[in-house]
């Protein structure tokens, strides 16, 4: 049946066991990892973007995306301490749903990770350009050398974004090096944007300039833009959602955690209510002192973010009255704005170094998730093989890279960020659905943490991602169709029948070009 093949849970962890990644990562790390992936691009690279659809209203943005987050992180609270296996959502689903859906989950976290890297990847371009280059050295990239051509309104001038490519290539290196040494850089790119963002909080909420009448109309474009718009509130929300990928790349790192029934629920719940904070406070010194209104077209409707027609507006604007919506180094802007221009070039050489940490993060859940799925057969196996130095899985790291690189090279970044949301929303409904189905299929499973009133977080936790979902830009809800299309040909052709579940094998047996040093059963 297709949708037979459910792994049990006991060889999924004797699985793990067999042939597993070293175990490295503490509490405190794990914690930095989630910090390092959802303090980033929604603050440094969307927050202009998400103005523009939501105006002051981008406060209750932050609030919508980090509540369904809240929720969606006490499921995977349970589950990845209850299954500290590399994989996440894909595990999860193997375990409670079977092989086909475990797919099609897998599927969509490639679409996440990847796309999302490829996002962070132009959002550090733009601050390296503008800040590094131009400002410092003086140095003028073309047009043609730091836009792709892809965008759905074409960008002008644009060829490739270099800049972007290299970046993705940089971190892929870092990566393969081996997870310690990842983590140790991220722990420093992690102090640096706090930092800048504390100092960001200090300079503007407490400002002279800052004024709540900003704040009115606190929703020009209402809560609710309609299905399909990606405008208001729960649009911008939609939007802004992807930057809270952190905390399920902490739930791969589960593998890779030591005394993960009690690190892994530590880092994921901490790690977000930690930066769900942030987001709002910054959010609210941005509009409170410079404003945040959105432009708005003829009809009323706030022109859409990253279109030509915004363009337009924001090309008839001075330079020092350039409103938040238009900035593509919004932090860094507002600061200028109030007169602290120093602090606000400091924030985007802060933001230019601490961005590949997002990048890092993202990459680090894609190959995991790539490790996994070819561990289990779905995949060719040799990109299970694990370098015998390293000790990471330097094959499919080395092809997330190259394949994130292009992305970056030829796409813009809010074309990205919805795509990766569309990813992320349907494995975070899927995980709700599995912590449900194993409390009824596995009740006596040790589980050292256990969702609170999971009877309604389970049931809220798929009704609002369903419904941010459907308030991404239709564009962004289409490529998803394609490519779950994409993804159910591929197992049907291949996956299916090189399952090592559907061939009768539950456990690990050696691996073609095996480096582990696992000897032959």
């Amino acid at each position: 049946m297709i949708f037979g093949r459910v792994k049990s849970l006991d060889a999924i962890l004797a699985t793990a066991e067999k042939k597993s990644l070293e175990r490295t990562l503490g509490a405190f790390q794990l914690t930095l990892f989630g910090i390092g992936c959802v303090i980033g691009t929604g603050i440094f690279v969307l927050t202009a973007a998400g103005a523009q659809k939501a105006g002051p209203g981008l406060m209750l943005a932050f609030a919508i995306a980090g509540a369904i987050c809240i929720l969606a992180a006490l499921c995977y609270a349970e589950i990845a301490a209850m299954i500290p296996v590399a994989g996440s959502a894909y595990t999860y689903t193997y375990a409670s749903m079977g092989e086909f859906l475990a797919w099609t989950v897998g599927w969509a976290l490639v679409l996440e990770y990847l796309v999302a890297a490829s996002a962070v990847s132009v959002g550090w371009s733009g601050y390296f350009t503008g800040t590094f280059l131009d400002q410092t050295l003086g140095i003028h990239l073309p047009a043609w050398l730091t836009a792709g051509p892809l965008a759905l309104g074409g960008a002008p001038g644009g060829f490739i974004n270099l800049p972007a490519a290299l970046i993705a290539l940089l971190v892929t290196w870092l990566l393969m090096i081996g997870t310690t040494e990842s983590a140790r850089v991220n722990a420093i790119l992690v102090a640096i944007k706090v930092t800048a963002l504390t100092a960001f909080i200090a300079l503007t909420l407490p400002s002279d300039q800052f004024s709540t009448g900003r704040f009115n109309p606190f929703l020009p474009a209402g809560v609710f833009g309609g299905f399909g718009t990606g405008v208001g509130a729960v649009g911008a929300a939609a939007t802004i959602f992807f930057a809270y990928v952190g905390f399920d790349a902490v739930s791969t790192a589960a593998e890779e955690t030591k005394n993960p029934q009690r690190n892994v629920p530590i880092g994921l719940i901490g790690s977000l209510l930690f930066c769900t904070v942030f987001y709002i406070l910054v959010a609210a010194g941005a509009i409170g002192t410079i404003g945040g209104q959105p432009i708005m077209g003829p009809n009323g409707v706030p022109f859409p973010a990253g279109s030509e027609e915004l363009a337009r507006q924001c090309a008839t604007y001075a330079a020092d009255q350039l409103p938040l919506v238009c900035s593509n180094e919004a932090l860094a802007h507002v600061l200028r704005q109030i007169g602290w221009s120093g602090v606000g070039n400091a924030l985007g050489y802060a933001a230019g170094f601490a961005l590949p940490s997002v990048i890092l993060i993202l990459l680090f859940g894609q190959t995991r998730i790539f490790f996994v799925m070819a561990r289990d057969g779905l995949l060719p196996e040799r990109l299970a093989t694990v370098h015998p130095k390293w000790k990471t899985p330097h094959i499919v790291t080395g092809i997330t890279g190259v394949l994130t690189a292009v992305g970056a090279a030829f796409f813009p970044v809010g074309q990205l960020a919805d795509w990766a949301n569309a990813g992320t929303l349907y494995a975070f409904m899927m995980v709700a659905v599995c912590v449900m189905i194993l409390r009824r299929t596995a009740p006596d499973a040790k589980r050292s943490f256990r969702t609170p009133g999971l009877w309604l977080v389970g049931p809220l936790t798929i009704a609002g991602t369903i419904f941010l979902f459907l308030n991404l830009p239709w564009q962004a809800i289409v490529v998803f169709v394609v490519w779950a299309a994409i993804g159910i040909v591929a197992y049907f052709a291949y996956g299916r029948g090189s399952s090592h579940l559907g061939r009768g094998i539950v456990e690990v047996v050696d691996l073609p070009g095996d480096l582990t040093g696992i000897k032959h059963d």
